[in-house]
């Protein structure tokens, strides 16, 4: 956002793009100096009235207002269930009976805690079905499974931004963002932007090395009893192309684990040797 988009004028060089801080507090219509305390946490109580005239000055919209009033709160007022604990059995059992649709399970970092053998095998291009962050950033199937690879990128960033907020003092999404922004230019750049954005309803463009082009949506639901896992579920069109490409999958891997359990346990002790 720039000066003029809110009816200020210009003055002078800028460091940085976007409003200076005595900008965005004489159009919040507090102090320099307290916008500054809020900005840098200082400010343990802010008042609704102005967390929601930062948000107007900023133009936030409804999920980053929500974000902003997040990260306000104190640490008595936050809730205490982001415990990374794993997804219930009858979840498991779910998931594992939609024997044609991609089904996972997500974690406040994105990390896959659990996913059914669709999604298995859905994925099985990557080194690792592990966090979907370090599958889009790190791993090099990421830029060729994810046809829309920079909406892809933003998205996992604001996803991550968004459980943040949540819970700022969260070690696992620490270390998330400590490793992908070592590993990854793009990830810190995008990180610093500051994007909130959480999981919603929408169409995805992918490429599997086995089965091609697979065409989408998909939704997330928030798993009632664990609010800080997400159900992430994938959806064809019936009878159409990316249909026939899941059964092709499906088949793969049933094929693949039949093979494996025909396989003598002295042989595969000696292959893993």
């Amino acid at each position: 956002m720039k000066p003029h988009d809110v009816g200020l004028p210009e003055h002078g060089r800028r460091r940085v793009p976007g409003l200076r801080r005595e900008e965005v507090a004489l159009l919040a219509g507090v102090s320099s100096d307290y916008y500054i305390r809020l900005e840098q946490g200082r400010e343990n109580s802010p008042s609704p009235q102005v967390l929601d005239a930062v948000a107007q000055a900023l133009k936030l919209d409804a999920e980053a207002t929500d974000h902003l009033n997040r990260l306000c709160l104190t640490a008595s007022q936050r809730p205490r269930d982001w415990g990374e604990t794993g997804p219930s059995r009858q979840l498991l059992q779910l998931m594992e009976g939609w024997e044609h649709t991609p089904a996972f399970v997500v974690g406040p970092a994105l990390d896959i805690m659990a996913g059914n053998s669709l999604a298995t095998a859905l994925h099985s291009g990557f080194d690792r079905f592990d966090n979907l962050a370090r599958m889009v950033f790190v791993d090099p199937a990421g830029r060729e499974f994810y046809q829309e690879w920079e909406r892809a990128a933003h998205s996992c960033v604001a996803e991550i931004r968004a459980a943040y907020g949540h819970d700022p003092d969260s070690a696992r999404i620490a270390e998330v963002v400590a490793e992908l922004s070592a590993q990854s230019k793009e990830f810190a750049g995008i990180w610093q932007r500051h994007d909130v954005k959480g999981k919603s309803q929408e169409g995805k463009h992918l490429k599997h090395p086995q089965v091609g082009d697979l065409y989408i949506k998909f939704a997330a639901f928030t798993v009632n009893g664990a609010p800080h896992q997400q159900l992430v579920v994938y959806q064809a069109e019936p009878a159409g192309p990316t249909a026939a490409a899941f059964e092709t999958l499906r088949a793969l891997a049933t094929q693949s684990k039949q093979a494996r359990a025909a396989v003598p346990v002295a042989d595969l002790a000696v292959n893993e040797q």
